[in-house]
């Protein structure tokens, strides 16, 4: 039988050449600190130089984590003076709706009384004392009511807080956009500073030293934004009037026609009705403890048959009407609205003719601006650009514009 063999043959590869021995761990340390004994100068070079980027790398981060942590300590504070202002805002209506009933059922209880004193007889005696004493003392105690209550305007108050916690809730939606972007600024951290400090003065929380004042000479529009003094620039013809930012001549023009609409309409509505409001609300501020008052020193002079038991009478339910239109109706309330409304107004003005007075690279991108502004008024673009060449033509033709900016005010 024939055997099969098999035999592997490995190729004779070239053999490498000999290395030179390296030397050992002691030698090679001692050879470097000899070597680097005479030019101690390259590695600290180096060494400097690694530092010194990693420095800069090292204080480029903790100055963005700083900024970061900066932001959101505001968010914060932010955060706390919503939920403050909304536990306050609930409380104030509270007072309202209390202080309310009670002055009216007390004004209602001593006026009942007062009535059967007058229909009691003169045998009473006793009763009849009781009865006239009581409803002095009910009527007393409601005029010294009236009179905080018509001081403080709870429901002034409680609008005011809702007006803060809507504000404060912009605001922190506003940090929130910021760190959402990424890179936050020193600027930033002032700005919103800045915003934070001015609501808390626009909007004060106690009601001793700080309250704002219910009953001013003149109605005047609310300001909650920090004021900023920017230097006037003129649109330059050299850089051209396209791709300038999304600005151009015709939108400035459309800006500034807006806001002649604004003052001229919206502003000096608001302002004709703040005033109107305010004179409302002064009037039957000084009526209500006037009718008590009056009623609680008639009240003493009840006697049966005798005209002067009618006084107290009607005095007691005219001062229940007035209260209850007064605080019922919350004209303080209104009165608040009118006049935050006016300073939204105010604030849009400011915030067109800034940002106009900007350079173009400073500004804010054109066309979102314009959808930003549309959108404060309820209005499309469209509706916008035909608002202001309406306002364009009527100046031309000198007959004053019958819309107004707002769509939603």
């Amino acid at each position: 039988m024939l055997q099969a063999k098999a035999a592997i043959h490995v190729p004779n590869f070239p053999r490498a050449p000999k290395l030179p021995s390296l030397p050992t761990t002691n030698t090679l340390f001692q050879e470097l600190n000899n070597g680097f004994t005479h030019s101690s100068s390259i590695l600290p070079v180096l060494q400097d130089n690694n530092d010194s980027s990693n420095n800069v790398n090292c204080n480029c981060s903790s100055k963005s984590k700083a900024t970061m942590h900066q932001l959101y300590a505001i968010l914060e504070a932010v955060s706390d003076r919503v939920e403050m202002h909304h536990n306050v805002g609930e409380q104030r209506n509270n007072w309202n709706t209390l202080l309310l009933n009670s002055i009216n059922m007390i004004t209602l209880t001593a006026t009942v009384m007062c009535g059967m004193a007058a229909a009691s007889g003169a045998a009473a005696g006793a009763p009849v004392l009781a009865l006239k004493l009581s409803s002095a003392l009910l009527f007393s105690a409601a005029t010294g009511m009236v009179v905080i209550m018509n001081k403080i305007q709870p429901s002034q108050l409680a609008e005011e807080q809702r007006n803060a916690t809507r504000l404060f809730k912009q605001l922190e939606a506003e940090i929130e956009t910021i760190i959402a972007l990424g890179n936050p600024s020193k600027e930033d951290v002032k700005r919103s500073m800045k915003k934070v400090l001015a609501l808390d003065k626009a909007y004060p929380l106690p009601l001793l030293g700080a309250m704002l004042e219910k009953f001013p000479q003149k109605f005047e529009p609310a300001v909650w934004w920090p004021s900023s003094k920017r230097r006037t620039i003129r649109f330059n013809e050299k850089k051209g009037e396209i791709n300038n930012n999304g600005w151009d001549k015709g939108l400035e023009m459309e800006m500034r026609e807006v806001v002649e609409v604004m003052k001229k309409k919206d502003v000096e509505d608001y302002e004709r009705l703040g005033n109107l409001v305010l004179k409302i609300n002064k009037t039957l501020a000084i009526a209500g403890p006037l009718l008590t008052g009056i009623a609680a020193v008639g009240s003493c002079f009840v006697r049966q048959g005798s005209w002067a038991s009618v006084v107290p009478l009607v005095a007691g339910a005219l001062a229940t009407a007035v209260n209850a239109f007064e605080h019922g109706g919350q004209v303080g309330m209104v009165a608040e609205m009118y006049r935050s409304t006016a300073g939204f107004f105010r604030q849009t003005q400011d915030w067109i003719q800034e940002t106009i007075e900007e350079e173009i690279e400073e500004r804010e991108d054109g066309e979102l601006f314009e959808m930003k502004l549309a959108l404060k008024l309820g209005r499309s673009l469209s509706q916008l650009r035909d608002l202001a060449a309406k306002s364009a033509y009527s100046r031309i033709e000198g007959t004053p514009i019958d819309e107004f900016a707002s769509k939603i005010f």
